[in-house]
């Protein structure tokens, strides 16, 4: 069976993946230059491991996106 892709991630993987400190990922989540993150349940957040590729890649940028 194959393994299945990761699609959403917690927030202390998603600063990791944009290889930033905890803080410094709260901080720009809070100041919107990251975008927030999808709520399942109404209590779970998670973030889009698709955004955060595109942002680390460049293709994703702020104008482009409204978060």
């Amino acid at each position: 069976m194959a393994a299945a892709n990761q699609i959403l991630a917690r927030e202390s993987t998603a600063a990791k993946m944009l290889d930033m400190p905890l803080k410094e990922f709260r901080a720009l989540v809070a100041a919107g230059s990251l975008p927030k993150p999808v709520k399942i349940g109404g209590k779970v957040e998670r973030w889009s491991v698709k955004q955060l590729e595109a942002i680390s890649s460049g293709t994703m940028l702020s104008e482009d996106f409204e978060w």
